[in-house]
């Protein structure tokens, strides 16, 4: 309006905008008190207090968008998705295809994704200890191959 004012109260034109967005399909979230302290987490939902938060010096309020918990996950999610090309119910599916083992060992738990360095090409999943033995052998099938034969016999063994 010309005095600057505007023709109807905050509450009706909150309630008139939510109305509208719904109608577009548009989800509104609901306005939620916050103490003083505290941010409420657009992932997760929970008011939690600042020490649950990282710092950012880049927002408006100085803290991050998403609290610790929700930023690790989206984090780890986004990891696997450039790094692999897997989401995270991908790889628990191979790791569920192996049976929660190592691919090479069969006795570790499964952590570990393993890929081809030069095509990208996810082979498995792996325990700490085989991903760093084919790290150390450079991914290399021929320096496995020349392994000693007392080794893959006494290595054999083990497992038997």
């Amino acid at each position: 309006m010309s005095d600057g004012l505007q023709a109807y109260c905050r509450e009706c034109s909150a309630e008139y905008y939510r109305e509208r967005q719904e109608a577009k399909g548009k989800k509104v979230r609901e306005k939620v008190s916050v103490p003083p302290g505290h941010k409420r987490c657009p992932q997760c939902g929970v008011v939690k207090p600042y020490s649950e938060w990282e710092r950012n010096k880049t927002t408006s309020d100085g803290w991050a968008s998403y609290c610790r918990a929700c930023r690790a996950e989206r984090n780890r999610a986004s990891y696997f998705k450039r790094k692999y090309g897997l989401t995270e119910a991908e790889r628990d599916a191979l790791i569920a295809s192996q049976r929660g083992l190592c691919a090479i060992c069969l006795d570790a738990p499964a952590v570990h994704v393993d890929h081809c360095h030069k095509t990208g090409r996810v082979r498995g999943v792996l325990c700490f200890n085989c991903n760093s033995g084919l790290g150390l052998l450079r991914d290399d099938p021929e320096a496995m191959n020349r392994l000693p034969i007392t080794w893959k016999e006494t290595r054999g063994s083990q497992h038997s």
